[in-house]
């Protein structure tokens, strides 16, 4: 490791990109500490102790939303935006043309995932706003004018963020998106450790040894998950001109076990929220049976067992979703047939389609039922150990273990291509 290390250090090019994203890193941790002025931030830190939910969306802003920061919704507007593009892309043919014209077409696509950012984060703003103002006495003077520059400061922060990672990604050593929210989830570690320090006691040594084993465990887990795939071959034919002989060659189509990514884990994360956040507004109304309403809905789904299945049973759903939208079998199939390949022992055409699609769906169930048990893993972990200080998150373990190996690859292909040029 230290080899590596002293290797990349000898490249000043490289060294410099390095440098530049922990900077960049530092600029938006020091932004997640700037809270919005007007705010109660001892309400608000009781408000997430209290509340599980708010945590894991907590997680998608870096850790900023725990601070009422300027920066206080993150790169989570952005990422809604962007998948928003891609569902659009599969609906208006324009779109689909678009992103088949290469580097050109996917920025003009990058483009307006940028301006959609805009008025979602206004949205969100408003509605974190809400939230936090009837669940818990967070302002101190909530007036029209607070409000809407509460919203401009807000979304001003995601923008902020946005650039951060575009800026980031662009020095080739991991995307910037997912490094703000890497350093949010690294920086809470010592916080944890503290935490988990202070409240430790002799008779919790053995359940301290299966929880060390079991994140063990879980890091190889996700790191098989991030990493699986399954190689379908693929041969092309042989051509011949005048004395000449082009193709022949024998490659092979890889499929990952996880394609859908941490989506799913956002989709389901949003749509398990709905029912606890809609509960709180209908306990606040007056008619009597609307408020009962609201409070058997969040009684509900503040049942460990109860939220546990519907969480595992979305991030299931969604990865299926979401890997048929990013992965086209039909497409697939023709670009193989253009270009003179095939899958050895299937014909060509329907039955390619329907050969890339039952391998697709099979590879599919195992990495949907790994990415739930991931998922789900903290309210296991609580559940079976009573450790609640210092807890293995599903969510935020697959995105730091993600950013670890997609960071290692590009930094590895920086060395490669400067090896070649030295």
């Amino acid at each position: 490791m230290w080899d590596k290390i002293k290797e990349i250090w000898q490249f000043k090019d490289l060294r410099n990109n390095i440098l530049f994203v922990l900077v960049m890193l530092v600029i938006f941790r020091v932004a997640a500490h700037i809270p919005i002025p007007g705010i109660n931030l001892a309400n608000l830190k009781d408000l997430f102790a209290k509340n599980q939910i708010l945590g894991l969306v907590n997680v998608l802003s870096g850790g900023a939303m725990s601070n009422f920061s300027i920066v206080a919704m993150g790169v989570a507007p952005y990422i809604t935006a962007s998948i928003i593009m891609q569902l659009l892309t599969m609906i208006i043919p324009r779109l689909e043309e678009l992103s088949k014209e290469g580097s050109a077409g996917q920025q003009k696509i990058n483009q307006y995932s940028r301006i959609i950012t805009v008025p979602l984060a206004m949205i969100q703003g408003y509605s974190m706003i809400n939230l936090f103002a009837h669940t818990a006495k967070v302002f101190n003077n909530l007036t029209p004018i607070n409000i809407f520059t509460t919203i401009m400061v807000m979304s001003g922060g995601t923008i902020f963020l946005m650039w951060l990672g575009e800026l980031i990604s662009e020095k080739k050593v991991g995307n910037g998106i997912s490094l703000i929210i890497f350093a949010g989830i690294v920086e809470r570690i010592p916080s944890s450790l503290q935490r988990f320090i202070i409240t430790f006691n002799a008779a919790q040594i053995t359940n301290l040894l299966v929880f060390v084993v079991l994140g063990i465990i879980t890091i190889a887990g996700v790191v098989m998950l991030t990493e699986g795939q399954r190689n379908i071959p693929v041969s092309f034919a042989r051509r011949i001109r005048g004395n000449r002989m082009y193709g022949g060659m024998d490659t092979y189509l890889p499929v990952r076990v996880n394609q859908a990514g941490m989506i799913p884990i956002i989709f389901a994360i949003s749509i398990v929220l709905f029912p606890s956040l809609i509960g709180q507004f209908l306990q606040r109304v007056s008619t009597v049976w609307v408020a009962g309403l609201g409070q058997q809905m969040i009684k509900l789904f503040q049942n460990q067992l109860i939220y546990g299945i519907v969480y595992f049973l979305l991030v299931v759903a969604f990865t299926y979703f979401y890997t048929s939208i990013i992965f086209h079998p039909k497409q697939i199939a023709e670009n193989l047939q253009k270009q003179g390949g095939f899958v050895p022992g299937i014909r060509p055409g329907d039955s390619t389609i329907t050969f890339l699609g039952q391998v697709s769906n099979r590879i599919m169930l195992a990495g949907s039922i790994s990415l739930g048990i991931i998922a789900i893993l903290p309210l296991v972990t609580q559940g079976a150990f009573k450790i609640s200080a210092f807890t293995v998150g599903g969510a935020s373990l697959l995105i730091v273990v993600s950013v670890v190996l997609e960071t290692m690859t590009q930094i590895e292909s920086q060395l490669t291509m400067r090896e070649y040029e030295a």
